[in-house]
């Protein structure tokens, strides 16, 4: 079973940047890739970027392509989104998912992944 946990979110102004970090413990952490993803209020749960099991492979929403960056630290077996520049349409709960990699590539599917975190909020006004 793996635990994920989310931190660093919080509000800040349009233009701002912040540092999403998705943590576990007690997992080989570098067998699983893992993605972020955000769910707006009334809106449907959305991939925002996902990392391989080695970060040898990222992949990203054209939504925040440019301005997002995935990547990992397995010896500290967390993951982090950081996000620049900054949108009110980037509010939302930012979800970390993961599940067993056996292979380099990533998925955008949530039905893909089976393990997921409680959510951190981030919150952009304008």
């Amino acid at each position: 079973q793996v635990q994920l946990q989310e931190s660093g979110g919080g509000l800040v102004e349009a233009g701002d940047s912040l540092r999403l970090s998705c943590a576990t413990s007690g997992q080989t952490f570098s067998s699983y890739a893992v993605g972020w993803f955000r769910q707006a209020p009334g809106k449907e749960r959305e991939f925002v970027a996902a990392i391989s099991r080695s970060a040898g492979r990222t992949y990203y929403a054209d939504s925040v392509k440019g301005r997002f960056t995935i990547s990992r630290d397995n010896a500290k077996n967390t993951v982090y989104l950081q996000m620049n520049s900054l949108k009110p349409e980037d509010t939302a709960v930012y979800y970390c998912a993961a599940y067993f990699s056996s292979n380099f590539y990533v998925r955008a599917e949530a039905s893909r992944y089976d393990y997921w975190g409680q959510g951190t909020q981030v919150t952009v006004s304008s």
